[in-house]
């Protein structure tokens, strides 16, 4: 049968859920559900109808992405799933190219995911372009620290009332660091809001805690989100500060809340301050290490000429891209801290690389020269990687914690 791409209309849309929950094996009570049809009803949805039955289904949120210097619009992929009774049939290819068309038509140079199957998205010229640490600490004893803790008050909020004083600390975050998504009042419901709902996917964890610190009246300086489970473990949900002393005084509240015995914090950016300023190593231990948000460079000369450059940089890329030869070709990148400047090139290549590998390289967090020593990127003049590198470096590494 012939697969038709198209849009999926909101009468349809408890039947994209069904794929997607069949698809990745997901069993969500009625509270998740409700949530997850919320905010598929404020994005674009795109499906693969054979004989109408949906056999394909895609959502992108319509977001912004911070980058070096600034902001992207960002098609930010959700529920990507396929049935399994039609995989290796080019479903998922029809609708990836559906969505490059839209990103062209609306100029979103940008797409990005969390994968769920690594091996699938390169082929799409996806890139791991932020990288994540699960942190586990010891909290059966006081967090042991180099630094002294922040001394202003703490204070618990109502997760219902908790937006408006730590949203701005996350939007502080993002002029800082790139790879984070703007956030609507949609994100925060579904993310920190309780709505008096309880979360019927975390049955054994207690309710969602938001605490700040800062004196009351005045702007918060940290913040920290989290749940505490029967067997007394804090899961952290996700922690925001100003400074380093800030972030020891939200760390050290976790470790002292009674009857608990350890914190999980899934998802922690590879440079945050706790792993230099805990005194104790084995108290505070990376667990796991693993690529976050992959991220697409649907428009490789807007995406270059957007972002800010931290050095001067004068070379000639040869980019393969197999999905959308727009991007494919030999260019020139004429950059330095004044803005940038991609064009078509007609002498040889200082570098040779996918759009993949230079996805992995945008936000700053990949060095190019790895990918070079790793056998994914050729340098055809000595010392271009480096140089390229200099030029996207950036003060804090990417990430991403969505």
């Amino acid at each position: 049968m012939t697969t038709d791409i198209r849009d999926i209309p909101e009468a349809h849309v408890d039947r994209a859920l069904d794929l997607a929950h069949l698809a990745f094996h997901a069993k969500v009570g009625d509270a998740t559900r409700k949530r997850q049809r919320e905010l598929l009803l404020g994005c674009e949805r795109v499906g693969a109808y054979e004989d109408e039955e949906i056999v394909g289904f895609t959502a992108a949120h319509r977001l912004g992405l911070s980058v070096p210097g600034g902001e992207l619009p960002v098609a930010e992929l959700d529920f990507v799933s396929v049935a399994p009774t039609h995989r290796r049939r080019g479903v998922l290819t029809g609708m990836i190219g559906e969505l490059w068309r839209r990103c062209a038509a609306d100029g979103r140079p940008l797409a990005c995911l969390w994968a769920s199957e690594e091996a699938i998205y390169g082929r799409f010229g996806f890139g791991p372009a932020t990288e994540a640490y699960n942190v586990e600490i010891d909290s059966t004893r006081p967090l042991d620290l180099r630094i002294t803790p922040d001394r202003r008050p703490l204070r618990l909020l109502d997760p219902a009332a908790a937006v408006p004083v730590i949203a701005p600390l996350y939007e502080a975050s993002r002029a800082r660091r790139s790879g984070r998504l703007s956030r609507d009042e949609a994100w925060w419901r579904w993310s920190v809001r309780s709505d008096g709902e309880d979360d019927d996917d975390n049955d054994n964890d207690g309710p969602k805690r938001v605490v700040v610190l800062g004196d009351k009246g005045a702007p918060a300086v940290g913040y920290v989100t989290y749940r505490v489970g029967e067997k007394g473990t804090v899961t952290v949900g996700e922690l925001e500060a100003a400074d380093a002393p800030a972030a020891a005084a939200l760390w050290s509240y976790l470790a002292s809340i009674d009857l608990t015995r350890k914190i999980q914090a899934w998802t922690v950016a590879p440079d945050d301050p706790l792993l230099h300023f805990a005194a104790d190593r084995d108290q505070v231990r990376v667990t796991g290490q693993w690529p976050a948000m992959w991220l697409r460079l649907v428009d490789v000369a807007q995406a270059l000429t957007a972002r800010s450059w931290a050095a001067p940089v004068d070379l000639v890329l040869e980019v393969r891209d197999a999905t959308l030869p727009a991007n494919a070709g030999r260019f020139r990148l004429t950059a330095d801290p004044s803005g940038a400047v991609y064009e078509p090139a007609d002498g040889p290549a200082d570098l040779a690389l996918d759009v993949r590998e230079l996805a992995s390289c945008y936000l700053g967090g990949t060095p190019l020269r790895r990918l070079v020593r790793a056998g994914l990127a050729e340098e055809r003049t000595p010392g271009a990687a480096r140089l390229l590198d200099a030029a996207l470096e950036t003060e804090y590494l990417p990430f991403t914690g969505d």
